[in-house]
């Protein structure tokens, strides 16, 4: 296992450039290689979910045992992770994770909303 850190993108609001980072350095740093390496990868959203859950319990309070734990910044940060993991789990499956997600997101856009809207 390697501690080295990839080079930061050199566009800094670069979504897909930090995920491709990201992704390398998961790669690098993987302890489970193979088919199992990645559906551990796609398991982690699961993980991320839980946390979403475990926040939005903690931001109302709904463990009367445990009152409020959590905010909605930490819920936020939640989310955030979840969409990360995908992203990452998304581009080990395929180099080609941008245009997947960008054309899976456009048949969402026009399913939902029609296309009127542009």
């Amino acid at each position: 296992m390697s501690d080295r850190t990839p080079p930061a993108p050199d566009l800094e609001s670069d979504l897909w450039a930090t995920v491709d980072v990201l992704t390398q350095w998961l790669d690098t740093n993987r302890p489970v290689e193979g088919r199992e390496g990645i559906l551990l990868r796609i398991l982690k959203l699961s993980e991320e979910v839980g946390e979403v859950s475990e926040a939005v319990i903690g931001a109302t309070g709904q463990n009367p045992r445990k009152g409020i734990t959590h905010t909605w910044e930490d819920v936020q940060a939640e989310l955030c992770d979840v969409v990360i993991t995908a992203l990452v789990a998304l581009r080990t499956l395929t180099p080609e994770a941008r245009e997947v997600f960008e054309g899976h997101l456009e048949r969402v856009r026009e399913r939902s909303l029609g296309s009127a809207v542009q």
